[in-house]
């Protein structure tokens, strides 16, 4: 496992929020939902995103945005055009005076807008939670981030744009798998490019750091050392240390507590997992042990982390 595939592996879309959006100009809705992440994929018709700070973003058929949130933003049709909609959390949508709106853009399964046909469209995704592994990757990409129709090439928007209106049994579970796959791709193309890749990813190319990554990626149980890991690697301690300090940005073991508390901090969501169980699976002696490390890393117990909401 790399820390992409933590990802989908780790915490997933559960019933996440998805709409075809259909609208005709004039046309800005006010995003305040206060989402940890959206995607939105434009399929035809031009949008532009207004972030409070900042330039605005012109978005074309093809392009797909991905927000961290919760920080509100304006799309709109065009930059001059003011808002008329709110779009709220928990999925409402009112006018500027607080009028609901939701019969009156509803158009049909999972469909939205002011328009049965409308000159752009949209297939929007909105992650309702984030898990421990997620906020991980997600610290690492800025508040918008574009990846351009020519920036990369994947049958995946078309295919959400086929299933988002099905009605189908079982439908749910289907939507939420392709908006992950959709955000995967999205990310992994994005980091791909290079100059805008956090130190991890980049590192994972490298032969050797890389190979350290997967070992503790694929076994956080193991008892590791850094000379142990860098026995397996053919290395010096010193060496492995510095080369994967320069090229991940922290020392390996640093890295692996982090990593092994992420994956805690996930695994203990799940309702039947017990300190101990969790403790043993990510590489801690004791349900004490993980606890005293859960707590001064991230400045509370296991038990207060399970209460925190998602």
């Amino acid at each position: 496992m790399d820390a992409l595939a933590g990802l989908l592996d780790g915490p997933r879309a559960r019933q996440a929020f998805l709409l075809r959006v259909l609208l005709d100009p004039p046309w800005s809705m006010r995003i305040q939902d206060r989402a940890p992440l959206a995607v939105a994929a434009i399929v035809r018709g031009v949008a532009w995103v207004l972030p409070d700070t900042g330039d605005p973003v012109r978005l074309d058929p093809g392009d797909v945005l991905v927000v961290c949130g919760p920080d509100p933003y304006t799309v709109a049709d065009d930059p001059a055009t003011p808002p008329q909609v709110i779009i709220h959390p928990d999925e409402r949508c009112t006018t500027l005076y607080g009028e609901d709106l939701s019969i009156a853009m509803d158009r049909g399964v999972r469909t939205w807008g002011n328009s049965d046909d409308g000159a752009s469209m949209m297939l929007v995704g909105t992650y309702q939670g984030t898990g421990e592994i997620t906020e991980r990757l997600l610290r690492a990409l800025p508040p918008l981030l574009v990846l351009r129709a020519d920036e990369w090439d994947s049958p995946l928007i078309p295919l959400l744009a086929t299933e988002i209106t099905k009605d189908d049994q079982g439908q749910s579970a289907v939507l939420d798998r392709l908006l992950d796959l959709l955000l995967i791709a999205v990310l992994r193309a994005w980091f791909a490019r290079g100059e805008t890749a956090p130190g991890w990813f980049r590192a994972q190319a490298d032969p050797v750091v890389g190979r350290a990554l997967r070992m503790l990626h694929n076994h956080p149980e193991h008892p590791w050392t850094v000379a142990g890991l860098a026995g397996r690697l053919g290395l010096s301690r010193a060496a492995l240390a510095r080369r994967f300090t320069e090229l991940v940005g922290e020392p390996p073991m640093a890295y692996l507590t982090n990593w092994r508390l992420a994956l805690a901090a996930d695994l203990l969501r799940e309702p039947d997992a017990t300190v101990a169980a969790v403790a043993h699976r990510v590489g801690y002696s004791s349900g004490f042990a993980l606890s005293a490390a859960f707590k001064r890393v991230r400045g509370v117990s296991p038990q207060a982390h399970r209460g925190r909401p998602t």
